[in-house]
């Protein structure tokens, strides 16, 4: 169904669509009986105002500019989405510049959006180190916000090094005490900070992180992680895995060569996609609400242009998932 506009609203009300927008504009010069038929027909049409056209007139800008990082990860591509839908509902569009690691090309005609075409802000995901450095050395003078710096509390663990914990946390429940770790690209700031967080809180728990490895966040670089194992490195009760792919085909190969999981050997992901619970066995995983952060980092961006907005420190927490592929030992 076609979105009412003030001049259906007008005509239902029986006046003009100046005096409909005159109304939608606060202006209180409008006699009470009028007023109400106005107001009448715009519940009637569930009439709702053009954000762009509201922004036109008090000239507003309503363009945020983005960098998207490796926006072919599941975790990126989801973050700009929630960021998106955000943004819409406040009245905004997303400029979105795709970038592929640390493209100095790329990453310039983002900040570029900011300085030449009126954009209100950027919205950063940076996955590396060097992303965030560049972006700090050359950060604009309109607000930014990077989706690295989101933290569980003030000065708190990172959201990554918190899932990198619970995931930990299950397997210590479980009994598990040597294990292993399959990481995504050590450069990523997820990666480094799943482990990492995984690493400290098996520690703390009285276990040991007997070997790791790195992938690429693909199914395929868990397989070949099972496969370049020595045997004594695949007596380890239970394996962590960065991401749910790397799960995936870590069981696949482990499982190929005769392992049964999880009576064997239990594994765990991180990430829950969808696809993770119809796996045999289902995968044990840490669900992240990565759509959540995106609007996390879209109101704390809006915050900073608009003072009357009030910034959320962080979205849902990351939550584990126990199902087929882990077991007590």
């Amino acid at each position: 169904m076609k979105a009412a506009t003030i001049y259906d609203v007008a005509r239902l009300a029986g006046v003009s669509h100046q005096t409909v927008s005159r109304f939608l504009s606060g202006f209180e010069g409008i006699r009470p009986e009028t007023k109400a038929r106005v107001e009448s027909a715009l519940v009637e049409l569930d009439y709702r105002p053009n954000a762009a056209a509201r922004q036109l007139r008090t000239r507003r800008v309503n363009r945020i500019g983005v960098i998207a990082d490796r926006v072919d990860q599941t975790g990126p591509a989801r973050i700009i989405a929630g960021a998106t839908a955000a943004a819409r509902e406040r009245g905004y569009l997303l400029d979105v510049v795709l970038t592929n690691g640390i493209e100095v090309e790329a990453v310039e005609a983002a900040l570029a959006l900011v300085n030449e075409h009126r954009v209100a802000g950027l919205l950063a995901t940076a996955q590396t180190d060097r992303m965030v450095e560049y972006l700090r050395e050359h950060a604009p003078a309109a607000p930014m916000v990077v989706d690295a710096r989101l933290t569980v509390e003030l000065d708190g663990p990172s959201m990554n090094e918190y899932a990198g914990g619970i995931a930990a946390d299950h397997l210590l429940e479980l009994g598990h005490r040597r294990v292993g770790y399959v990481s995504g690209p050590r450069a990523w700031l997820a990666a480094s900070g799943r482990m990492s967080g995984f690493a400290e809180r098996m520690r703390e728990g009285g276990g040991e992180v007997v070997w790791t490895r790195e992938g690429d966040w693909s199914a395929d670089s868990g397989a070949e992680a099972w496969r370049g194992l020595t045997p004594s490195e695949r007596a380890v009760t239970a394996i962590a895995s960065g991401n749910d792919s790397m799960a995936i085909g870590l069981i696949s190969s482990a499982i190929a060569d005769g392992v049964r999981v999880p009576d064997d050997l239990s594994v765990t992901g991180n990430d829950d996609i969808h696809e993770s619970r119809y796996l045999l066995p289902p995968l044990s995983t840490v669900s992240v609400d990565f759509e959540g952060e995106g609007r996390v980092l879209i109101e704390q961006l809006l915050a900073q242009i608009d003072p009357e907005i009030e910034a959320p420190r962080r979205g849902r927490l990351p939550y584990f998932v126990a199902r087929g592929s882990t077991r007590p030992l």
